[in-house]
């Protein structure tokens, strides 16, 4: 899926093809000679030779049809502006449109026949978001149309060729009236990602591929913050500190993590920093920087950065020259450490009374081992200190250790308000207490609580919390009413419930038994079934303590799994609300026998929509019967049953288990050149493979013999991958071994194991 390649469809039984492109990084001459670098930008005369029949698509619109001969056609495309290679693309097959014209050049999401309805909401986002666009940066979309193409082969989620921007199909076809809540929102900041990448990366194009944040940090901010104007009512900003600063944070605490500006010494190293720190870090350092100097001059400086390098190409430096020059501050000195070295730093805070305290940096790192000479850099660290007076913003930590002193009249401050800055913050064990009180009492934001947790998980993690500690302060917020807060709540217990899935029985229900406990009130009190009253935040709610509910086997709502599910197979699709039905599916698959898999795999070959069939095959790998899930894993060599792209799916669910991780380890092992040859190790999906397959494990001895297997290998393609794999697996090795008496000692204590300690 890389060059210029076939993707395949079926309709009414008959596999048709189309033709389309995917250039970027490195691909562009697969296609056609050029010189394949960002930098070197040209004009793109295209033409296209096709059936008669068919539908031609490139950058441009089109200046001339020729005819040729009875069945033939040359389309002729107008010149585009200048731009890189890797921007070109050109789309050849039967193909609709839905067309929307609320924007002043229209706009197309083109599928192949029967999806059509589904582009609808995509090109309605797309209009709004063009015009919000337009006004922020002050630039118009240069080009005379913007087309959006649903291709059902394709290795990323999206990518933003000039004026045809190209999706998975389940990433703009989408139907909002039945929609789960988490896939529009996905859906709508993809879209509106593409649709930034035609100012960040596309108008102003990062130098070389070092610089690859430019494009995709910004793309990645400029999503959140057009949702946040356009879709007001999902408070994305408040979810953006459970998923992009967390994401950020997750791979950036590894030791094989890279620095946002990342040098680069070879072509494969390219594909491989796609990934969250370019995205994610990226983002969250465009936040932070956001937060400093003010949105509105921050956009300021943005907008000049684009109209300065118009057309041309840039490296950071000249971002931080246009945000000095609107802002009057040194933004390079301030922030070209955060790019140019790898990790963040762990905010240590000591109280020395008085309203005094201590507050000491060092390099964070999940495994908790840092190295003296890993620890070597001072960042200048925003403390953004909250006490009941508001928010100093002016307290900045940039030495290694400085006191500062707080303006509050009472016992309550925390640090890094609202979670706006990149770092970990860790408190003396009373301070923790006292702001899971100062949560309930309503003095921290939804921003600040989710954040908490979210350090108290990662602490935990790394041996600077006790679990204890976060298991007390989960415990203690579960009368909490926001979703974005209770996402984190749940997502760290299923962390835990991953890290020590190898413990044995007694532990694994002790953390079910918890995870019952913390969601039955709130569950009780809301229901599972939805509403079309329901807010878009009430809706993930009641998904988010359903599926805990079903994941920890409480027996009511796992029997209501059930009898949805066998509802919703016997033909009564309307039981089956599209917001828990990954849910029911799961939970099927999981208590389910050689007639479930029947049933599944039915549904995942005939899906009444796309999402329908992602959720079905994600289940196919949740069964615990080893004998399916050797039928599961042969099915992902059967590229006509599962498409190469969705590989990955099953093993999702698959390596969450003990049975499974065991059976994914085996099968890629056994497969392992088999694997290469389907997935060349140069693309990236290799390297998520490879990642699914390693990071189940939590024992010494796996990953021993993960390091035995690799041993020799050439791992040119997928090192960091693998590496970070090897990280997560290292970590929680420590983890377990370091707190696994003490959590089930907690857990005995509260009520939660058969048998008291």
């Amino acid at each position: 899926m890389a060059g210029f390649y076939r993707s395949s469809y079926v309709e009414d039984g008959e596999t048709k093809y189309l033709a389309t492109t995917q250039f970027e990084p490195i691909d562009c001459r697969r296609a056609f000679p050029s010189f394949d670098e960002p930098a070197l930008k040209a004009t793109f005369d295209i033409s296209l030779i096709a059936k008669k029949s068919l539908t031609c698509l490139s950058n441009m619109d089109v200046k001339d049809t020729i005819l040729l001969g009875d069945d033939k056609k040359k389309v002729v495309f107008n010149t585009t502006p200048v731009m890189s290679t890797y921007l070109v693309a050109f789309i050849v097959g039967e193909l609709n449109y839905v067309e929307n014209n609320d924007y002043r050049v229209p706009i197309r999401v083109y599928s192949t026949s029967g999806s059509e309805k589904l582009g609808v909401y995509s090109a309605e986002i797309s209009a709004k978001t063009l015009a919000f666009f337009d006004k922020k940066f002050d630039i118009p979309y240069p080009l005379p149309k913007c087309d959006l193409v649903a291709i059902h082969d394709f290795a990323a989620g999206a990518m933003e060729n000039y004026g045809l921007i190209t999706f998975r199909t389940v990433e703009v076809l989408i139907d909002p009236k039945v929609a789960d809540v988490n896939g529009l929102k996905r859906v709508t900041e993809v879209v509106m990602h593409e649709l930034a990448h035609q100012w960040f990366g596309n108008l102003v194009t990062m130098d070389f591929w070092d610089g690859l944040w430019l494009n995709e940090g910004f793309a990645t901010w400029m999503s959140w913050y057009a949702c946040d104007a356009l879709y007001p009512d999902w408070k994305v900003w408040q979810s953006y500190v459970t998923d992009d600063l967390q994401q950020a944070l997750s791979l950036d605490g590894l030791r094989s993590s890279h620095p946002i500006e990342v040098p680069l010494k070879r072509a494969n190293d390219v594909n491989q920093i796609f990934d969250s720190i370019s995205y994610a870090k990226g983002s969250s350092l465009l936040k932070m920087i956001s937060n400093w100097l003010g949105e509105e001059t921050f956009v300021k400086g943005v907008s000049n950065y684009l109209k300065k390098h118009k057309w041309g190409n840039t490296k950071t430096r000249d971002l931080w020259e246009s945000l000095s020059d609107v802002s009057g501050k040194d933004v390079n000195t301030i922030m070209d450490i955060w790019t140019k070295n790898v990790g963040y730093p762990l905010v240590t805070v000591k109280e020395l009374g008085n309203n005094e305290i201590e507050v000491t940096q060092n390099r964070f790192l999940t495994t908790g081992d840092v190295k003296e000479e890993e620890d070597q850099l001072i960042y200048p660290v925003f403390l953004t200190i909250k006490t009941s007076k508001g928010v100093d913003t002016s307290a900045v930590l940039d030495v290694r250790t400085k006191k500062f002193k707080l303006d509050t009249d009472d016992d309550f401050f925390k640090i890094n308000a609202d979670q706006a800055c990149i770092y970990r913050t860790v408190y003396e064990s009373d301070r923790w207490i006292k702001l899971g009180k100062a949560g309930i009492e309503g003095k921290l934001s939804v921003e600040d609580k989710a954040g908490l947790v979210a350090d108290a998980a990662s602490l935990s993690t790394s041996g600077f919390l006790s679990t204890s500690s976060l298991l007390n302060l989960t415990q203690s917020w579960a009368n909490e009413t926001n979703d974005v807060v209770w996402s984190e709540l749940t997502s760290n217990i299923g962390s835990i419930k991953e890290a020590f899935k190898f413990e044995g029985a007694e532990f694994t229900e002790a953390l079910q038994s918890f995870s019952i406990d913390l969601v039955h009130q709130k569950l009780t009190e809301l229901g599972h079934e939805f509403s079309d009253s329901d807010s878009f935040g009430e809706q993930r709610l009641k998904k988010l303590l359903f599926g805990t509910a079903v994941s920890s086997n409480h027996p009511k709502y796992v029997q209501i799994c059930k009898d949805l599910f066998e509802k919703f197979v016997g033909g009564d699709k309307s039981v089956l609300n599209s917001n828990i039905r990954g849910i029911v599916f799961n939970c099927a698959a999981k208590t389910g026998d050689e007639a479930t898999f029947e049933k599944l795999f039915d549904i995942y070959q005939n899906p009444s929509s796309a999402e329908e069939k992602v959720s079905a095959l994600i289940a196919l790998g949740a069964f615990r019967d080893e004998k399916i899930l050797d039928k599961v894993l042969d099915l992902l060599f059967q590229f006509d049953v599962v498409k190469k792209q969705d590989t990955y799916k099953p093993m999702i669910s698959m390596r969450t288990n003990t049975i499974g991780v065991e059976k994914l380890w085996a099968w890629y092992t056994t497969n392992y050149e088999k694997l290469i040859e389907a997935h060349p190790p140069q693309l990236s999906m290799f390297g998520t493979l490879t990642k699914l397959s390693v990071a189940g494990f939590a024992k010494k001895e796996q990953k021993e013999k993960v390091v035995a297997f690799f041993e020799g290998k050439d791992l040119a393609y997928f090192d960091k991958s693998l590496a970070q794999a090897l990280d997560v697996v290292t970590s929680k090795i420590s983890w377990v071994e370091r707190d696994s008496d003490s959590i089930l000692s907690w857990l005995s204590t509260n009520g939660y194991t058969k048998s008291k300690l």
